[in-house]
C-alpha cells in the first residue's frame, strides 16, 4: 500500500453497518481523528441478510449528523406474524425500511468517506500487539482497533475469543407475492424450532424473502436445499422467481455477552450481537459501532487508548446489557410452541403487547408489564384445535 499512512488513530476492520458506524461515531466525536475503514471488498457489493432497517437504526444515524439514507425508498408499516392458521396483523408504531445491504452499506461507507474517513482494500488475517499500538498483518498500526468483520471475524479469532449459539439461514430475492405486498411477513416453523421464513416487501417490486433456524448440537445443519424446501413450506409461493441466493451464519447474542477491555473493541455480527429473537443484527451492528467510535475517541483524547475498551463497555453496559438479558430469556421462551402461539394471539388481540413485541425484536425493546400479561391471558384462554381462543359458554 505505497503512499498510505501506516500509523493510524483508529483502524476499522470491516466496513459494513457496524464498521462505517464505528468510524462516523469516532469522526463526529472527533473529527480530527486518522480514521482507516479496512474491507477486503469494493463497494457496492451484496450482503445475505433480511435487509430491515428498523426506524431506531435512523435516530442512532442522525445523531451523528448522518441523514437521508433511505430518503428515495418506501417505508413498510405492516407486519404479520403467523403459525399455521394463527396470525397477528398491525402497523407498527413507525415504519420501517427494507433497503438491500448492497445500497444501504455502500451508502453508509460513503458517508464515512465525506466525513474523512480513510475507505481501503484490505483483508485483514493477523492482529497483535505492540507497546503503543495494535499492528494489522503487520503493515497497519493504529492506537485502537475495532473490528467489524462479521460472523467469522479474524478479529474475534485473534482475540481468543469463541463465537456462541449460530443460526443458518439462506436469502434471496423474488417478485412480491400480492396477499403480502407492503408488509413484512414472518412465519413460525412448526418443526426445527426456533424457525421462522419471512417475506419483507422492498417497495420495488421485490421481497427479500429467506428462512433460517438455529443450529443445534443435537441435529444436523440444514443442506442449502432443506432451507430452501423449508422456506417454500412455510410460505408457499414467495420463493416463485426467486435469484441471488445466499446463505449465511447469525451469531447470537446471549445474556452472557461483556466487552472486552483494552485497545480492540468487537461490535455487531464480530461481537455475537443478532438479535435471538427475530435475527435482526443491523440496530445492534450500528449501535455498538457508533458506541465504539465514540469510546475510541473519548480514550485518544486522554492520551489513554488503553481505555477504550472501558469506555465501551460502560456505555454498553448501560443501554444493552438490560434488552440483552430480555431478548435471551424471550428466545428461550420462544421454543415452546404454546407460548409463540400465546403471543400471536396477545398481539393479535392488544396493539400494545404488540408494539413491545416489535420493540424487543427489532432494538433495545425488553418483557414489558404489559406483555407479560397479554401472555398470561392468552396462555389462561381455553383455546379451539386451530388455535382461536373459545367463546364463552
Amino acid at each position: 500500500m505505497a503512499g498510505v499512512p501506516s500509523r493510524w488513530h483508529l483502524a476499522v476492520v470491516g466496513a459494513g453497518p457496524a464498521g462505517a458506524a464505528a468510524a462516523l461515531g469516532a469522526m463526529h466525536a472527533a473529527p480530527g481523528l486518522r480514521v482507516v475503514l479496512l474491507d477486503r471488498a469494493d463497494f457496492p457489493r451484496d450482503k445475505a441478510c433480511g435487509d430491515g432497517v428498523a426506524p431506531h437504526v435512523l435516530d442512532l444515524l442522525a445523531g451523528i449528523g448522518v441523514t437521508g439514507l433511505v430518503s428515495d425508498k418506501r417505508p413498510v408499516d405492516r407486519l404479520r406474524l403467523g403459525r399455521g392458521g394463527l396470525a397477528s396483523e398491525r402497523r407498527m408504531a413507525r415504519p420501517a425500511w427494507v433497503v438491500p445491504r448492497r445500497v444501504l452499506d455502500a451508502r453508509l461507507v460513503d458517508a464515512a468517506v465525506a466525513a474523512g474517513v480513510r475507505l481501503l482494500r484490505h483483508r485483514v488475517r493477523d492482529l497483535r500487539h505492540d507497546a503503543d499500538a495494535v499492528v494489522l498483518d503487520g503493515e497497519i498500526s493504529a492506537a485502537v482497533v475495532v473490528g467489524a468483520d462479521g460472523a467469522h471475524s479474524a478479529v474475534r479469532r485473534a482475540l481468543g475469543q469463541h463465537r456462541g449459539p449460530v443460526a443458518l439461514a439462506l436469502r434471496g430475492y423474488a417478485p412480491v407475492a400480492p396477499r403480502w405486498r407492503g408488509a413484512q411477513v414472518i412465519e413460525f416453523g412448526a418443526q426445527h424450532q426456533p424457525s421462522y421464513a419471512w417475506s419483507f416487501d422492498r417497495g420495488d417490486g421485490l421481497a427479500n424473502v429467506g428462512y433460517g433456524e438455529l443450529l443445534r448440537a443435537d441435529r444436523p445443519a440444514p443442506t442449502r436445499a432443506q432451507l430452501f424446501e423449508r422456506l417454500q413450506a412455510l410460505l408457499p409461493g414467495a420463493a416463485e422467481g426467486g435469484e441471488d441466493w445466499l446463505g449465511h451464519h447469525l451469531p447470537l447474542s446471549t445474556a452472557r455477552w461483556r466487552p472486552q477491555r483494552g485497545r480492540v473493541l468487537l461490535v455487531g455480527d464480530a461481537a455475537g450481537l443478532v438479535n435471538p429473537l427475530t435475527g435482526e443484527g443491523i440496530h445492534h451492528a450500528v449501535a455498538t459501532g457508533i458506541a465504539a467510535g465514540r469510546a475510541a475517541a473519548a480514550a485518544l483524547r486522554d492520551g489513554q487508548p488503553e481505555r477504550a475498551g472501558a469506555h465501551y463497555a460502560h456505555a454498553t453496559g448501560r443501554s444493552l446489557l438490560p434488552h440483552l438479558r430480555h431478548t435471551a430469556l424471550a428466545a428461550r421462551l420462544a421454543r415452546s410452541t404454546r407460548l409463540i402461539e400465546a403471543g400471536l394471539r396477545a398481539s393479535a388481540a392488544d396493539q400494545d403487547v404488540f408494539d413491545d413485541l416489535v420493540e424487543l425484536g427489532l432494538a433495545r425493546g425488553r418483557l414489558t408489564p404489559a406483555l407479560a400479561l397479554g401472555l398470561g391471558r392468552a396462555l389462561l384462554t381455553p383455546t379451539r384445535p386451530n388455535g382461536r381462543p373459545q367463546e364463552p359458554a
